[in-house]
């Protein structure tokens, strides 16, 4: 008997406010904008993307294209996912 792949989705192990937060941390830690905007995406994956959608005002189909892995979201879409997730953006030095 055969076995059938499944694609992973991580979004589904992440089930709780911590394991969002760490994951979107890990990501932005690799300064790789793609792969920030990939993971801002899981992130919205696993919160509900129509809760996300309703939230911004963006749709899903909007939503789901920016944060594919060809999309490139603009810094306002970003930023409006950020809030309706409850992530925020600081600001700190980085010492060499």
């Amino acid at each position: 008997m055969a076995k059938t792949l499944t694609t992973y989705d991580p979004a589904e192990d992440l089930g709780s406010e911590e394991a969002m937060a760490v994951f979107m941390a890990e990501a932005l830690q690799t300064n790789d904008a793609a792969y920030i905007a990939h993971a801002l995406g899981v992130v919205a994956r696993a919160k509900g993307m129509k809760q996300i959608a309703e939230q911004t005002g963006l749709s899903r189909e909007q939503l789901y294209r920016s944060f594919s892995e060809q999309g490139n979201p603009t810094l306002k879409t970003t930023l409006a996912v950020m809030k309706a997730l409850g992530i925020e953006l600081t600001a700190r030095t980085v010492h060499a």
